[in-house]
């Protein structure tokens, strides 16, 4: 085991970073020493507002930490996160793990040679109302899923797959174990040059079935999930972290519906990852999601791009990732 507190630190400072630095800043089992960012006043900002270094380069920074956080544009992920580990700092990067999978293969392969900590930030896996409704999954046959947002200029490097819809493949691949078997997609650029509103329909081996529906550009926010298995329907709500539960209850007088709503105290995702993310760099022990299983939803992410340009081309539409 390492001692704590952890030193860490902060690449790429973002909003996405800013918040990464606030909650190491507030953790007693971290020490945030240092900060970077492409952007100087940026770096200096962020380095100020939670009492940590600025440093001028990555690798100036890695020399001074034992773990970071790596919250760079997706397409420098690989270029990022590589150096890091060869010089034996264990990182946690952002979702996706990669631009694609070449990429995440090449990030494993060095999280693997060096034997470091890679974990990547699929933060709905921490949320709690994740954690209420896991230990209650036994075979789910269907799911509805729904993750709608507003428009905002962040993020648009990436598609609405890969901004999205990949919180909710990675919790229902990480649910339904099982390999796709089929996937049929529909998607549209609307307010900028990438795909910006998706659906996609998903068949595993096993026979469960899965509808995705993904929005950046939806006039309200809306993040649930749903899912049907024998006996039982189950329905998340990401937003207020709760479920509930409808099952059916066979009696003499016949058959009744009991509903059990699920809650647990209101806990922010980041935070509990970032814990779990320490946990595993002091303890040695394999992240919550590590390279392979974030590498799966990358894949799906994938394929459902690639289903989206095929129906585009199928129906005279220009085709755009």
């Amino acid at each position: 085991m390492t001692s704590l507190p952890l030193r860490v630190g902060v690449i790429g400072c973002g909003a996405f970073g800013r918040n990464h630095a606030r909650i190491y800043h507030q953790l007693p089992e971290a020490e945030l020493v240092g900060v970077y960012d492409l952007d100087p006043q940026v770096t200096a900002a962020v380095a100020q507002e939670f009492g940590a270094r600025a440093y001028p380069t990555a690798s100036a920074l890695a020399a001074a930490v034992q773990a970071v956080s790596v919250a760079v544009p997706t397409a420098a992920h690989r270029a990022t996160v590589i150096p890091l580990l060869e010089a034996g700092i264990d990182v946690l990067v952002e979702k996706p793990i990669a631009a694609c999978l070449d990429d995440a293969d090449a990030m494993i392969a060095a999280a693997t040679s060096r034997q470091r900590i890679l974990q990547v930030g699929h933060l709905e896996r921490f949320n709690p109302a994740v954690t209420l409704i896991r230990p209650r999954v036994t075979q789910p046959l269907f799911f509805e899923v729904h993750r709608l947002s507003v428009f905002t200029p962040r993020s648009l490097d990436v598609d609405v797959l890969l901004d999205l819809m990949i919180h909710d493949l990675d919790v229902v691949l990480s649910l339904v174990r099982a390999p796709i078997q089929e996937m049929h997609a529909v998607g549209l650029p609307v307010l900028s040059s990438k795909v910006d509103i998706a659906n996609i329909r998903v068949s595993f081996v096993g026979g469960c079935v899965a509808n995705f529906t993904a929005s950046r550009v939806s006039t309200e926010r809306v993040r649930k999930l749903r899912f049907f298995q024998p006996g039982e329907y189950i329905s998340l709500d990401y937003t207020r972290q709760d479920a509930h539960v409808f099952a059916l209850q066979r009696q003499a007088s016949g058959v009744r519906v009991a509903q059990d709503h699920l809650t647990a105290p209101p806990a922010e995702p980041l935070q509990l990852e970032l814990r779990a993310f320490l946990r595993s760099v002091a303890d040695r022990t394999p992240p919550e999601v590590g390279g392979a299983e974030a590498q799966a939803a990358l894949r799906a992410a994938i394929q459902a791009a690639a289903a989206i340009a095929d129906h585009a081309r199928l129906i005279g539409l220009p085709s755009n990732s």
